[in-house]
């Protein structure tokens, strides 16, 4: 399950860029906003789970 999170995007010269507000250092670019949102999920992704192994679990806890 993943967290919902505000992306800031604005048009550049030739593609839409945008960052995750919660973690800045994400960024990514598209030729559309549906581009760019599936773009920035996919980086959000690589930099969570870089080094999660393959077979791994996953629990909800409360903090």
């Amino acid at each position: 399950m993943l967290s919902k999170m505000n992306m800031i995007y604005w048009k550049g010269e030739k593609f839409w860029v945008g960052k995750l507000l919660d973690h800045p250092e994400i960024m990514s670019q598209g030729e559309t906003l549906e581009e760019l949102e599936a773009n920035i999920k996919e980086a959000y992704l690589l930099m969570v789970m870089d080094d999660v192994p393959e077979e791994h679990m996953l629990k909800m806890i409360a903090i």
